[in-house]
């Protein structure tokens, strides 16, 4: 398996933690799931350092050359990530937990009024 990982500094952009998230809400998230050989998406944020990326996780026979959805990311914040690597996956376990599916993450919750 292969896993990529890409990280926006949101710095010099105009998109923020919470308008990036809409945009997954709205229409990020989907055109993902048919994508060949790709096991697992997940996209990430960081407040404290105004940092936005995602992490995916391939098949070891993925061709990560080929068609993909478009990169919204990079369209919306206005440039490529600031940091981006691909390597190997050595391992991969799922840990004890609720047995309940995973959520869909921050982005799929309930809006939260700021007090």
């Amino acid at each position: 398996m292969k896993a990529t990982i890409s990280w926006w500094d949101l710095s010099g952009s105009e998109q923020t933690i919470d308008s990036l998230r809409d945009h997954l809400r709205a229409e990020g998230v989907e055109p993902w799931a048919e994508v060949q050989g790709l096991r697992l998406k997940f996209w990430i944020s960081d407040r404290e350092t105004n940092r936005w990326g995602a992490v995916m996780l391939w098949d070891s026979a993925a061709d990560l050359k080929a068609p993909m959805p478009p990169n919204r990311a990079t369209e919306l914040i206005g440039y490529p990530p600031t940091d981006r690597m691909a390597t190997d996956v050595e391992a991969i376990v799922e840990g004890a937990h609720s047995g309940r599916p995973a959520g869909r993450g921050l982005a799929f919750e309930p809006i939260r009024k700021a007090s």
